[in-house]
């Protein structure tokens, strides 16, 4: 069993090696010196914030048949939540066990601050973020500062949107845990804080925002939407998909029991996150001026046309 952990570390200890190491080699330096580009990215990034919430918007307005899809989606999801949400807690849950080595467990600094993202299995996420961040500023690296900004955006836009905003508004309950769940041995737990009823929503969640607990916050799920916002920012800014979403994967994955959500929660979660994660990348291109442009389309009408005055075909183009 030990040397199975020492493994198990080994192997996840190499995975973030690596994935810094590749992000990192992947990027050109700047001309600038290195005050200069820590500056410009740390400026840009500042005054972006409210073009991330308009490129956001246009996430949601741009389309809106295309919205009107995904809600339609999502409510039909929660319709079906009984049904998805037993089969994932009987099939997933059960037969993927395993948790990551705690290495932030005796840092007495870290667990003190109360920051969850900077400890336990989210550390495995941010601090590869940090070490990119830091030694993208150590290597005058400037896309490298700004998927580490980007990257911290994203962790506070979910926060903001999601844990504070969402959750408040929805207020929905979360689902009861299976039978032989390990939530159920954890100090505290109370059945009667969960409930049965997929169409539980509008519930008080108690004052707790930020550090709440089961009741009224299931909806969307802030873990799966954190993930998909931080490795859509890094999939972005590195044309790389393996790397952020293999390593996300793992961490979620990790003491799978704990997340306790409905189906939908997750699904909306991680459509809110990629929406928030891409809108956050492209409001940072815009302001760096490599937004790639929408390709415009040309198309040709041919009308025929019969007139004492006129007789031929009439050519109608329309550019999109």
């Amino acid at each position: 069993m030990m040397l199975k952990k020492i493994k198990m570390k080994l192997l996840l200890q190499c995975t973030l090696l690596f994935f810094s190491i590749n992000l990192l080699a992947q990027n050109p330096t700047t001309d600038r010196n290195h005050f200069q580009t820590a500056g410009y990215v740390f400026k840009t990034s500042f005054n972006t914030i409210p073009s991330d919430f308009v490129f956001l918007g246009k996430e949601f307005s741009d389309d809106w048949k295309k919205t009107g899809y995904y809600a339609a989606g999502i409510l039909g999801l929660i319709a079906t939540d009984k049904i998805t949400t037993e089969a994932y807690q009987n099939i997933v849950e059960t037969n993927i066990r395993f948790s990551l080595p705690n290495f932030t467990k005796n840092i007495d600094f870290i667990n003190k601050t109360g920051n969850t993202w900077i400890k336990g299995e989210n550390a495995y996420l941010t601090f590869p973020i940090i070490g990119l961040y830091f030694g993208s500023l150590f290597t005058n690296n400037e896309k490298g500062q700004f998927a580490g900004i980007n990257s911290f955006k994203a962790i506070a836009y979910t926060t903001l949107i999601n844990q504070i905003t969402l959750k408040t508004i929805l207020g929905r309950n979360r689902p009861h845990p299976r039978a032989n769940s390990d939530i159920r041995n954890l100090s505290g737990f109370d059945i009667n804080n969960y409930t049965t009823n997929n169409w539980d929503f509008f519930n008080s969640r108690n004052g707790k925002y930020i550090k709440s607990g089961p009741l009224g916050s299931a909806m969307a799920s802030t873990h799966v939407t954190t993930y998909f916002a931080l490795a859509k920012v890094i999939q972005m800014e590195y044309d790389n998909y393996w790397i952020p979403y293999g390593l996300m994967s793992i961490v979620f994955l990790n003491d799978i029991d704990s997340h306790q959500h409905w189906f939908s929660d997750m699904v909306l979660g991680g459509i809110l996150g990629t929406l928030i994660g891409r809108s956050i990348v492209r409001s940072s291109w815009k302001a760096r001026g490599i937004l790639p442009q929408k390709q415009r389309s040309i198309s040709f009408n041919y009308i025929p046309q019969f007139s004492s005055e006129f007789t031929g075909i009439k050519i109608v183009a329309n550019i999109e």
